[in-house]
């Protein structure tokens, strides 16, 4: 409780020093607007934000699906097979390495300006942390727990799904925790280069109006979604894991 308390009073100091600054320079708010100017923007525009919301949670979500459908096979077959993740090794670093922004104008080029686009952005932001971690927590099993296994007659898979997998998912859930939180930027980042709807469409057009206030709420209602979705992954490792 009381590392939340000094958390939370630092953020009241931060604010506060933001607000203090905006008044008492009298900065104009197509530059920086204060904290207490842009908190009544994000509720006062909630009409115009919600709909945008609901899109950019949508491809989110759906990215976060699409991760998971490739990074958990891949992991396993990574785990499998040695020679196969020396062999993709190298491919799952180069896409991490390729900065995004010139990953998403070719995306919006195969894919077109729809959601399709702003999906597979995010999945390939999120995927890596789940590969990653996943393919860890299978090889930091113990090699006594495996022996055991084997001696008694169980195959791969059945190591896989009474041993291997109990044992990597705390791994598992520190990479999910890593993409949720940085699945927006997958998002936003397709829907600045190319789309019709959306936070970050909302953004870039705010902006290119010098609605600086809007642009920050947009802000503000991306990471709500972000901290939830944290939250949420959080809440079902308990759930899951509850011998961790």
């Amino acid at each position: 409780m009381r590392s939340k308390w000094i958390s939370f009073g630092l953020v009241l100091l931060i604010l506060a020093l933001w607000e203090g600054y905006c008044r008492g320079f009298q900065v104009p708010g197509y530059i920086l607007p204060s904290p207490s100017v842009i908190l009544l923007t994000t509720v006062q525009r909630a009409s115009v934000l919600f709909p945008h919301a609901l899109v950019t949670a949508l491809e989110i979500v759906l990215g976060i699906a699409l991760s998971l459908a490739i990074a958990v096979p891949l992991a396993i077959t990574m785990f499998a097979h040695p020679a196969f993740e020396e062999a993709i090794s190298p491919f799952l670093v180069a896409s991490q390495s390729v900065p995004v922004f010139a990953l998403a104008p070719l995306l919006v080029i195969w894919l077109g300006y729809g959601i399709a686009s702003k999906v597979l952005m995010a999945a390939i932001i999120i995927f890596f942390p789940i590969t990653v971690s996943l393919l860890e927590g299978f090889k930091n099993c113990g090699s006594e727990y495996a022996m055991l296994f084997k001696l008694m007659g169980a195959g791969f898979w059945t190591r896989l799904r009474m041993l291997y997998w109990p044992w990597a998912l705390p791994y598992f859930f520190a990479g999910l925790k890593v993409g949720v939180t940085v699945a927006t930027i997958g998002a936003v980042i397709g829907e600045w280069v190319g789309s019709q709807k959306g936070l970050g469409y909302l953004m870039i057009q705010s902006n290119a109006r010098l609605k600086v206030d809007m642009v920050f709420a947009a802000i503000v209602w991306l990471s709500v979604m972000g901290l939830a979705m944290w939250k949420l992954v959080n809440i079902l490792e308990r759930r899951i894991i509850r011998w961790k």
